[in-house]
């Protein structure tokens, strides 16, 4: 039987245990940087399959190594996600959430699975591939720094070095059985953007007496979207958004200070830098000009993802070899971010998707508190899995 449809087999066979695997890790969700329960499970279950590994990386990370034949011949790596995000959970499902307030919402439960069950088929079939598959369980994508750029930092991607590395991402908007990729830039960088405006309070009634803040941060609000609509190139896609604006506790009160807290979005790395300049300066010289000041912190967040061309490519395919070449997409750029994309920046990657709504019925998005997965799909992750790792 050929390598292929052993895997296909396989992925077969161990659905049912895998499905069981993606329950109890969606019934058991843990927060970014506290997924110490899922580490241990995941910990158990490489070491039942007698998979080499290393807890503990970055906290809650690990770290697997399979070998098939000539080891050094080649390295590829594969990662998944492990951290819940602060949702209350609105399934009615036997393995919904046991945790109040934490929910997999964003599938990185359903990461960890295909990522599981690729590494229990890759161990079984170890002696028909060659090379060295590298299974990163990595903690934190949903919060700032990112497990990523932390398991960097730790040497996730040395001794040995991948030559190529490999994330997939559930997808509720494609149906079950497809798969989605692009080529090159695919999602923003991500930067938290905070400011506080500052004044001089007093009563509302004798506004010459005092430095409004609010109207300072009126004018600050609307005269940041000029930095993206006369800064950035048109054709180069980038958002500045802000979603909280806090300031005063009465009407008749003119407060002293007023928070803002928003997020830049971009896809070019030279412009990110540059806007952070430009909001900084707009920001701290419209506010003293109209008699105030600010405070203003950018921390530098997720970089820009770039799918490797080639990488991307070949994983496609792979994909359509697989899948059939009806079922694989061409995805459309995202303004949202990812943290994978710190190791796109160090070697090659590609970050591709996999549908897992039943057939074109879509029902809820990702960070959704009733968002769930076709389970079937879960088949196609660890196949995908499978089949790149050991075909690139």
């Amino acid at each position: 039987m050929s390598l292929n449809k052993s895997i296909e087999t396989l992925v077969s066979e161990y659905l049912p245990e895998f499905i069981s695997i993606r329950e109890h890790i969606h019934s058991h969700p843990e927060l970014s940087f506290q997924e110490y329960e899922t580490a241990t499970f995941v910990s158990e279950k490489l070491t039942s399959w007698g998979i080499e590994h290393t807890t503990g990386v970055a906290g809650t990370g690990i770290v697997a190594l399979i070998k098939g034949t000539n080891p050094d011949e080649r390295i590829i790596a594969l990662r998944g996600d492990m951290d819940a995000l602060p949702i209350q959970e609105k399934n009615n499902v036997p393995y919904a959430s046991q945790h109040d307030g934490v929910m997999h919402a964003c599938g990185h439960d359903v990461h960890t699975t295909c990522l599981l069950g690729a590494a229990k088929i890759l161990q079984e079939t170890r002696d028909h591939w060659t090379g060295t598959i590298k299974c990163i369980f990595q903690p934190g994508e949903e919060k700032h720094p990112g497990g990523a750029s932390l398991l960097i930092k730790e040497g996730v991607l040395e001794n040995p070095t991948p030559q190529a590395i490999f994330a997939l991402h559930v997808y509720p908007h494609l149906p079950y059985g497809k798969v989605g990729f692009r080529e090159g830039q695919y999602m923003a960088s991500a930067d938290e953007i905070y400011i506080t405006v500052k004044g001089k309070g007093g009563h509302a009634a004798l506004p010459h007496q005092t430095v409004d803040p609010i109207i300072i941060a009126a004018n600050l609000l609307v005269s940041l979207q000029q930095i993206i609509s006369r800064n950035c190139n048109p054709l180069q896609p980038s958002v500045l958004s802000f979603g909280k604006i806090q300031g005063g506790n009465a009407g008749n009160v003119i407060p002293s200070e007023v928070t803002i807290e928003g997020t830049l979005r971009c896809m070019d790395e030279a412009w990110r830098a540059n806007a952070h300049q430009l909001i900084k300066a707009h920001t701290i010289g419209l506010c003293q000009a109209m008699g105030g000041d600010a405070d203003v912190e950018i921390p530098i967040g997720y970089p820009s993802l770039f799918n490797h061309p080639e990488t991307t490519q070949r994983a496609r395919q792979i994909a359509e070899k697989t899948l059939g070449s009806e079922q694989v997409v061409t995805l459309d750029l995202r303004m949202a971010a990812e943290d994978f994309s710190f190791y796109t920046h160090v070697v090659p990657g590609c970050f591709f998707r996999i549908g897992t709504s039943y057939e074109d019925q879509f029902t809820y998005p990702v960070h959704n508190a009733q968002f769930d997965i076709y389970q079937q799909a879960i088949g196609i992750g660890v196949r995908m899995f499978c089949d790149i790792a050991t075909q690139f």
